[in-house]
């Protein structure tokens, strides 16, 4: 099975470099530095004998016959984009794996939007550009490689940045690759995490799963850039505040101002757009929610030339008036 990655890879010319395990562990100097963990397995720093810093990502147990890791050497190692984490290695020896990336020096995109104490602090200029940067590495998994490569985890905890705070995709230990022709993709078993999945992974009537998942993904990853919190809070005063898109919605209707705290008008103008795109992104129906290619132009253009659109529900029962009217055509 793992020799048929190495063929596959060596076949169209990719280039990570599978490394021994005793090569691996002398490269992460006995795995003393970790840098996070997860269901996954655990990462660690790790240095190439030519200087450069690496994450060294050492996977847990393997379950089934090892499709996530295949998924992960597979999806990444076609990909050269700078919104996406570039994979520079594996290592496969008996039950252990592992993977080498670039490493990301300013961690993990959820430590700066979630942060408590206000810390780890982004301006609205850069978060707006993190969010553009984001946009553009799923618009070109969607619709920039030979494969339609599906990511099926986008959120905070798997979006990296560099010292720069560029943002580059990471952990396609889920992803799917497709024909580029596919519209509607099949699959087996609900992918994801619960608060950024779509909502057609659940619902069989509201449409197929296509890459517009990816699309409603971004959309609440999105929605909780723009406004720094977690979309569901069980811990809200009221429960209209409960699930933040619901809210900020009746705001924008209203008229409202969004109020977000020692901003100046132009970062309201920001979060204002990033969110009447999330809206857009986060439609139940996925026939009604842009493609990556749009959010993208979306995001870079003016506030002016957005509509507000349909209020997005949860469930499919909550649609049923709204089904007389036609699709919106924001392709």
């Amino acid at each position: 099975m793992y020799e048929s990655i190495e063929n596959y890879l060596e076949q169209n010319n990719l280039m990570p470099i599978r490394y021994s395990y005793k090569e691996i562990k002398k490269m992460g100097g006995g795995f003393k530095d970790k840098l996070g963990e997860g269901g996954y397995g655990h990462v660690f720093k790790g240095k190439l004998r030519s200087g450069p810093s690496v994450a060294i990502k050492i996977l847990g147990k393997l379950k089934g016959n090892g499709q996530d890791f295949i998924n992960e050497v597979a999806t990444i190692g076609r990909i050269h984009h700078q919104n996406v984490v570039q994979l520079i290695g594996f290592c496969v020896e008996g039950s252990k794996r592992a993977l080498l990336c670039e490493f990301m020096p300013s961690g993990s995109l959820d430590k700066f939007i979630f942060s408590k104490d206000g810390s780890k602090h982004l301006s609205y200029d850069k978060i707006y550009n993190i969010s553009i940067g984001v946009a553009r590495g799923i618009s070109y998994l969607h619709h920039g490689c030979e494969m339609q490569i599906l990511h099926f985890d986008i959120k905070p905890h798997n979006i990296l940045l560099d010292e720069n705070f560029i943002p580059k995709i990471s952990d396609f230990g889920l992803a799917k690759l497709y024909p580029i022709d596919n519209s509607i993709v099949t699959m087996t078993g609900v992918r994801g995490t619960i608060g950024y999945m779509a909502p057609e992974l659940f619902y069989k009537n509201i449409g197929g799963i296509s890459y517009k998942a990816d699309v409603y993904s971004f959309g609440m990853l999105l929605m909780e850039m723009a406004s720094k919190r977690k979309n569901l809070n069980p811990y809200a005063e009221r429960s209209s505040q409960l699930y933040y898109p619901f809210w900020i919605y009746n705001h924008l209707v209203e008229e409202k101002d969004i109020e977000t705290k020692d901003v100046t008008e132009e970062e309201n103008k920001i979060a204002k757009k990033m969110i009447i795109v999330a809206l857009w992104c986060i439609q139940l129906k996925p026939n009604d929610r842009p493609s990556m290619n749009k959010v993208v132009e979306m995001l870079e253009g003016d506030i002016e030339n957005l509509e507000i659109p349909p209020k997005p529900t949860l469930y499919p029962h909550e649609t049923t008036i709204r089904d007389q009217r036609t699709p919106n055509n924001i392709e």
